[in-house]
């Protein structure tokens, strides 16, 4: 499995060599549903995690009132399943039932969900990335793996993650049941397990993150009416658009590269032990792509993209939603990245 980012559509950096030295590498992840193992990168796979070493729980506060049923991994799996089924009878006949009676009967036991439970949740695997595979802006010496796992529960807007780096060579015993949450508060927050293919790209920042200068260029129409074809008048009303969705940075799951902001304006992000300005790590997204950014397909999925398991829209593989489509970006520290990490929404 290989994916290959469609060639943009004009070299942004040659027209606004201000940009050049800040172009950034980041590694689209592509992950697309597969059967990882805990030797593979993956997200939403098993992980590598040493059979001596406890597993991570988070203590809370989880709140009873946040979400009105709450469902157990299990039974979100078998929703899943059902649901794929029900895409594919679909496909093979439209005219086929959405469900069957069988199904139709477990949709309902499990729609009622799970009483509630007040103790340590077990935290959920979310990505599993070997340096070997995935090149990362910043790691510990010696590590060569990282482990993010978070907990299902908003804290207070989305999951609070973990992240755990080791070297992959000291594990010889490997967890084999591994605990799960006995309930997760969305559905969503549950990852379907996905294998990856990664791919390098070039990022520029954010036209927030730009001085005053650079931000009034990009918004000089004339200056992109110089590129010619490659130029979309349509954006003529915001030019700056177009740099965002299709010159800047790439949607979807990552590793590196430059922050997505317009949630919030950007603001500094240093290090909570040392105050070193951290860097991305690992975007974790909603989605591949959206509306506005489908430029950035990979170039094999142009004529039919990989159909989701559960027959979704196009580009949600992973079924997580971070706030309702936004992405939940991690920041390490590049002096020290075992220092505590950074959680941002965008």
């Amino acid at each position: 499995m290989s994916f290959t980012t469609p060639p943009r559509p004009l070299d942004v950096a040659a027209l606004f060599p201000q940009l050049a030295p800040m172009a950034r590498s980041a590694t689209r992840l592509h992950p697309r549903p597969g059967s990882p193992t805990v030797h593979d990168s993956s997200v939403g796979g098993p992980l590598l995690w040493p059979a001596d070493e406890p597993w991570p729980l988070c203590e809370g506060p989880h709140d009873s009132d946040a979400a009105p049923r709450v469902h157990s991994p299990d039974d979100i799996r078998v929703l899943r399943r059902i649901r794929a089924a029900a895409a594919e009878r679909l496909r093979d006949d439209p005219r086929a039932p959405v469900s069957t009676p069988e199904e139709a009967e477990t949709e309902e036991r499990i729609g009622k969900g799970r009483p509630w439970f007040d103790g340590p949740i077990p935290m959920l695997p979310v990505a599993q990335l070997y340096t070997r595979d995935v090149p990362l802006p910043a790691s510990p010496p010696g590590a060569d793996l990282l482990q993010v796992l978070w907990c299902p529960f908003d804290h207070p807007t989305h999951p609070r993650t973990a992240l755990f780096w080791r070297s992959s060579g000291t594990v010889t015993d490997v967890l084999a049941a591994p605990p799960e949450p006995p309930t997760v508060q969305f559905v969503w927050y549950l990852p379907e397990p996905c294998s990856l293919a990664p791919e390098q790209v070039t990022e520029y920042p954010n036209p927030m993150e730009l001085d005053k200068e650079l931000q009034d260029q990009l918004s000089d129409v004339s200056r992109w009416q110089t590129a010619g074809d490659a130029w979309e008048s349509r954006y003529a009303v915001a030019p700056d658009e177009f740099y965002a969705n299709r010159l800047a940075h790439a949607p979807g799951w990552k590793t590196g590269g430059w922050s997505r902001w317009g949630l919030t304006d950007p603001v500094p992000r240093p290090c909570p032990e040392c105050g070193t300005e951290t860097v991305p790590l690992l975007t974790i997204a909603s989605g591949e792509w959206d509306s506005v950014t489908r430029s950035w397909i990979p170039e094999e999925e142009q004529a039919g993209p990989t159909p989701s398991n559960l027959g979704n829209p196009p580009g949600d593989f992973t079924l997580i939603d971070i706030a309702g489509g936004y992405d939940l970006q991690l920041h390490a520290c590049p002096a020290d990245p075992s220092h505590p990490h950074i959680e941002l929404v965008q």
